[in-house]
Formats: structure tokens, C-alpha cells, sequence
């Protein structure tokens, strides 16, 4: 029977650039950049890598198809190199990726990669992409990632009766908060903290969502040396050690869109992972034993709605946890201490890492005091592809222990 990887895979480094609008950078510039500082971390050279997946989305734009780019910007020496694409999710699905091949023993020491150069694709939001085409029959050739995940708004409200201004609170407090926590990063895209009062009065990009309460569109990449626990152990033998605890990814079967089974309010795919996440690590009462949080927000809806997919706040609660602090910096569940994809920014390759990175960094307690979660032992990313109907979900939780 299947066991999972729970504990057989660490975290050996990790590296990222500040994801921003690089004009003056190719993909290359920001895979080497990320690529130094892993190696650093790692406490190894280029050599010992006996394999490598990279995570990108537009190929077209950035890398091209297969592993050959990844392998000439690096100069890695002659090893197999797997390009992987699960849309938003790409980041983590090379990690995921990754982790398994050490799991299962095929190598001791490999490389995770996310990278995106969204800035040249000459968008201002996220560009045109297949995955808007495959639904445009369904919904309509005017289809917009701002117009999808609106309408979790509505379907959130009409589910649990709660008055839209009571939603526009709530989502305005997470897009707060976000700034708050992207203000106090070096590496963040966005970090000019705003009021309440600027995020309520923006225009509407589509309504109840306005302009501060989707995320920015950046270039970025992240990566992580991954190898198994006693590796890491012996080579850092004075450091606490990042472990895998699980990985569950879930991707919709359509059922959303083609059935009426669906309440508007939240994704399947989100409470399918995490559930088997939570078991794979062992985790009955992720409220009580989840100590920070790195998830999907594309846009704020999606982060207050992905609370209660990820069971953390209970049915109909998230609104009250969010404009109670649960989720701030110096709530019980810190949420996006980074300050997210919404200030962080969104290389779409480069997310699921960049996440990945944060955890590990804070459960390292390597930041400055005035954005470190004290004392954290377990994290979790959460990872969203694709549009609310129809996506695909990852899940990752990180520990020490």
C-alpha cells in the first residue's frame, strides 16, 4: 500500500530573485541569479546534481519547450533535465516532481526550478493563454482571469447569506494585509503599503474586485536542492532540517462546470488536496497545527475562500477570521508573510517555489524580527492553476522537526 513521502525527502537550499519588471534581464539572468544563492545555501557545486525539473508556463515567451534551456543558462553537467507546465501550479509541480524522484531513490541530490519572464509577453495583466481558449465555448470569448474568480464573491455570498459589503471588508482587509507584509520585503514586487480606505476606493477591475485586490504580474524564478534527510543531516549538522511532510496535488475533472453540484464558493480541487495532505502528514486539526501559510492569491477572493477549502476557518467563517486578524502577521495562522502573488508577485513558474521559499526561510527563522513567525514548526503552500470551474490544486507541507 502506498505510504507517501512523509519525511523522506528535505530541503537541502533554496534560492530566488526579487520577482519585479527585469527589462534589463533575460531568463537566463534569473535562473543563474536564483541558481547561485541555492547553491550557497545548499553548501554544494553545480556538479552534484544528478538531476533537474523546471516549471514554466510560456514557453513560447521564455524557455522553449523541453529541458535544454534550463541545462545551457545553468551549465549543468550533461544530466536529465524534465521542463514540466501545470499552468499557475508549474513552481510546485516541478517540486513535487522532484521530491518524488528522491523519494523514491533514483537520486540524492537534485534541482527544482520556476521561472517566468511575464513582463515581455507585453501585457499589462496575465497574457492570453490556452487556458482561457479551452473555456471561452463554455462561459464566452470575453473571459477574463479577473472575471472568473469574481465570481466566487457571489457564489459565497448567496451560499452563506452574508451581505456583499461584508465580503468587500473582508477582501479589503486581505488586500491590507498583504501590503503590510510585501512593504517589509526586499524581494517583493509591490511595497508601498496602502490604506483601507485607497483599497476600497479603487476602480473595479470586476466587481467586487478593484484594483489592489488582484496581484501583480512580475519576472521571477525560485529553486530548491532537495535531497533526503539523513544527506542533509550529515552535511548540515548544525542546522534544523526542512522536511517534505507531504505533496498532494488534485486536478479537476470538469465535473464544476459540467454538473450543478458546484456552490460558486470555493474549488473541489483545493479541499481534495488538502484533505490528503493533512493525512499524508499526519495532521488532524490544521487550525491548531499549521503555523503559517503561503497560498494562491491571484486575487484577494481567492485567499479568503481558500481558508475555508483548506479547512483551516470553519464553513461561512472565513470573513470573521479574516477582519478578526487570524490571518496577520501576529495572528494564529499567518497568512502570505511575504506579502503573496498579490505583492510578491506572480512569475507563473515561479510561484509554487517562491512559496516553498518562504516557508522554509521562516521555519529557519532566518528573517528579521519585524516579519518572522516565532517560532514556527509546520507550513503550508497552496498552489492554485487554471480558473475556479476547473483548475489544478497543490498542496505542500513543509516541517522541522
Amino acid at each position: 500500500m502506498a505510504e507517501g513521502i512523509r519525511d523522506k525527502v528535505a530541503i537541502l537550499g533554496m534560492g530566488c530573485t526579487k520577482f519585479d519588471e527585469h527589462w534589463e534581464k533575460n531568463s537566463s539572468d534569473l535562473l543563474l541569479e536564483a541558481f547561485q544563492e541555492c547553491l550557497e545555501d545548499a553548501g554544494i557545486v553545480k556538479n552534484d546534481i544528478q538531476a533537474a525539473w523546471v516549471g514554466n508556463h510560456l514557453d513560447e515567451i521564455n524557455i522553449g519547450k523541453g529541458g535544454y534551456y534550463l541545462s545551457g543558462a545553468l551549465h549543468l553537467p550533461m544530466i536529465g533535465v524534465t521542463r514540466v507546465d501545470n499552468f499557475c501550479a508549474s513552481g510546485t509541480e516541478a517540486f513535487r516532481n522532484a521530491s518524488y524522484a528522491v523519494a523514491a531513490g533514483a537520486y540524492d541530490l537534485v534541482l527544482a526550478v520556476g521561472i517566468e519572464k511575464l513582463k515581455d509577453t507585453g501585457y499589462g495583466g496575465l497574457p492570453d493563454s490556452p487556458i482561457f481558449g479551452q473555456f471561452a465555448s463554455l462561459i464566452g470569448p470575453n473571459a477574463t482571469a479577473p472575471g472568473f474568480f469574481a465570481q466566487l464573491a457571489t457564489g459565497y455570498a448567496a451560499k452563506y447569506d452574508i451581505p456583499m459589503d461584508k465580503i468587500k471588508e473582508a477582501i479589503t482587509h486581505i488586500s491590507w494585509k498583504s501590503h503590510q507584509n510585501g512593504a517589509m520585503n526586499p524581494r517583493a514586487h509591490l511595497r508601498r503599503p496602502v490604506s483601507k480606505e485607497q483599497i476600497m476606493g479603487s476602480p473595479y477591475v470586476a466587481y467586487p474586485l478593484g484594483l489592489f485586490d488582484c496581484c501583480g504580474v512580475s519576472d521571477g524564478s525560485a529553486m530548491a536542492i532537495i535531497t533526503t534527510p539523513e544527506i542533509a543531516a550529515k552535511m548540515k549538522p548544525n542546522q534544523d532540517i526542512v522536511k517534505v511532510k507531504s505533496l498532494q496535488i488534485s486536478v479537476s475533472s470538469g465535473e464544476e462546470s459540467m454538473y450543478n453540484e458546484w456552490d460558486g464558493a470555493g474549488t473541489f480541487t483545493t479541499r481534495i488536496a488538502s484533505r490528503k495532505a493533512y493525512e499524508e502528514a499526519g495532521i488532524e486539526n490544521p487550525r491548531e497545527e499549521i503555523d503559517l501559510m503561503e497560498v494562491h492569491d491571484c486575487f484577494s477572493i481567492t485567499e479568503m475562500v481558500t481558508m475555508e477549502d483548506l479547512h483551516i476557518s470553519p464553513p461561512g467563517q472565513a470573513p470573521e477570521d479574516v477582519l478578526n486578524g487570524f490571518y496577520d502577521l501576529d495572528g494564529e495562522v499567518p497568512c502570505q508573510t511575504d506579502g503573496g502573488l498579490k505583492c510578491f508577485g506572480h512569475p507563473i513558474g515561479a510561484s509554487g517555489l517562491r512559496m516553498i521559499y518562504e516557508v522554509y526561510n521562516q521555519l529557519l527563522q532566518r528573517w528579521p524580527e519585524e516579519r518572522l513567525v516565532k517560532g514556527a514548526k509546520k507550513g503550508l503552500t497552496h498552489n492554485l492553476g487554471g480558473i475556479p470551474t476547473q483548475n489544478i490544486c497543490s498542496v505542500a507541507i513543509l516541517g522541522k522537526d
